[in-house]
């Protein structure tokens, strides 16, 4: 097939909400590819600024469901298969990521795609190795028993703005002077930066002789943990951390540990810290002379991450990944037995500003902006949340200054984002229930604008019943204040409220 044949033919991107594929599908489209981004939650692209490139298009499929993955396949000529199940919401990751693999292989043979490209875990097999990269190899080895040619990629550690590990890194070495760490902190690592994984994933679409084999990818330095810590620390302008290993810390205290100092929740910690302890070094470097390129070495790979960090210009982030939690209960055009029985508490205050002027304040919401009011209180919810087994507010934002529908706000995740009248968050704090946070902007007359703030809860047995009471009280104080906060912050005077409303659908006011 001609080059002009195959870029007349999409490319199948299944994870393309995720780190990876968030950064790979517009590349693609910047090469001249077109390209079939397939997702659970189409809404989770709307926002993206390739998402209405020419060449995209968007399907909703899942890689559970075998007959979706068919349709979405259909017409593409090659894929890439960017997705795992490590999910707090998964009790059985591995089993989950078995299934997806037989569907796409499926799928990929019965649509006669020519390629497969998947990105996997680095560590040579045995009995040592970690369960989450037993996993990545298993994964491998089902798509290659399929009748399409699979090109394996076999990474350690990424190193960029965003990544899982790289956040681990980050905050354990921002936050602890002094760190008591696990054995594996002496472990040979052979990392890789984000930007030559990427040019490594579209190097292979280019080359044909990558078709059906494994490479391993890395920068040519073995280096250690240890050693990417003082790298770190020395890239971030911070002082020499003092780091003390120990042989007690088991993976599970390390993934506690993790979870309560870094925004990765503890069942994503555990996994990878059980991978910390194998060593992943490259073995199998052809990939180097099939696709060459300028290899970063881990100082490199670090500063870029740093820069992009400090200009809010995070691409992707491993918080991109998962569902939008469900809200359709809160929507009022609904039946009430659609969800059950929900409990309201709306706002309203009117301001002198225009709807763009307090749009901007409410997307900065939440992460460094903080909740512009009593913040010491909704650190105190997230250390509880955190504490629970929850995400807590420690995760922050993608960016500070940038929202989009699916990012994730300390322990709420953005579930509609329409400028400049509507911001809907979803809970996924630990509650007894579902809980949605909604503000709506109305321009009521030349420069006075009404914002509504909406918290809808759908209580869960009794015991939510108690915890939406046992908390109501103190809405008085968090709300208002966090209203009149808004206004400060833009410096703009409240002209009205803030007082409560009954129905937010029948005041004159409302959008």
């Amino acid at each position: 097939m001609s080059p002009a044949e195959k870029e007349s033919r999409p490319i199948l991107v299944a994870g393309a909400t995720g780190y990876i594929g968030g950064r790979l599908a517009p590349r693609l489209l910047e090469a001249g590819y077109r390209v079939r981004a397939v997702v659970r939650t189409p809404s989770k692209l709307a926002g993206r600024p390739w998402a209405d490139h020419p060449s995209l298009e968007i399907v909703r499929g899942d890689l559970l469901d075998g007959g979706s993955m068919t349709s979405a396949a259909e017409g593409c000529w090659a894929a890439f298969y960017l997705v795992h199940s490590m999910n707090p919401k998964v009790a059985d990751f591995a089993e989950t990521d078995r299934r997806a693999a037989r569907n796409m292989a499926e799928a990929a043979e019965a649509c006669g795609l020519e390629r497969i490209v998947y990105l996997s875990g680095l560590g040579e097999e045995s009995d040592e190795l970690s369960e989450h990269l037993l996993s990545r190899t298993e994964v491998a080895r089902i798509l290659g028993d399929g009748a399409v040619p699979v090109t394996v990629l076999r990474a350690a550690m990424i190193i960029g703005s965003g990544s899982a590990s790289f956040e681990i890194l980050r905050y354990l070495v921002d936050r602890l002077p002094v760190m008591v760490t696990p054995r594996w902190v002496d472990t040979p690592c052979q990392p890789i930066g984000i930007r030559n994984v990427l040019a490594y994933l579209i190097g292979c679409l280019e080359c044909p002789e990558t078709a059906g084999e494994t490479f391993d990818i890395g920068q040519p330095e073995v280096v250690t943990y240890r050693q990417l810590m003082r790298i770190y620390a020395e890239e971030a302008g911070l002082h020499r951390r003092l780091i003390l290993p120990v042989p007690v810390l088991t993976p599970r205290l390390s993934s506690y540990w993790i979870h309560l100092v870094t925004p990765v929740p503890s069942a994503l910690a555990r996994p990878l810290a059980e991978g910390l302890r194998n060593a992943v070094v490259c073995r199998d470097t052809r990939i180097r002379e099939l696709v060459p390129q300028e290899l970063l070495d881990c100082r490199q790979a670090i500063r870029l991450a740093l820069e992009r960090i400090r200009q809010h210009q995070v691409e992707s982030s491993w918080l991109d990944a998962g569902l939008i939690p469900p809200a359709e209960w809160s929507i009022p055009d609904d039946p009430s037995w659609a969800g059950g029985t929900h409990y309201d508490d709306s706002r309203r205050i009117v301001f002198d500003a225009a709807p763009d002027e307090l749009w901007r304040a409410l997307v900065r919401i939440g992460g460094t902006t903080g909740w512009y009011y009593a913040n010491w209180m909704w650190a105190v919810r997230g250390l509880f949340d955190r504490l629970m087994g929850g995400v807590g507010l420690g995760r922050g934002r993608r960016c500070p200054i940038d929202l989009r529908p699916g990012d994730a706000i300390d322990f709420w995740r953005a579930a509609r984002v329409e400028k400049p009248g509507l911001l809907q968050l979803a809970a996924e704090m630990k509650v007894p229930g579902e809980a949605v946070l909604e503000f709506r902007l109305r321009e009521i007359s030349p420069g006075q604008t009404e914002l509504l703030q909406i918290a809808r809860f759908l209580p869960r047995g009794l015991l939510g019943l108690v915890y939406w009471w046992a908390v109501y009280p103190f809405h008085n104080l968090i709300f208002n204040g966090m209203l009149r906060g808004i206004g400060r912050a833009i410096d703009r005077p409240v002209i009205a409220g803030p007082e409560p409303i009954t129905d937010p659908e029948k005041t004159p006011h409302s959008p």
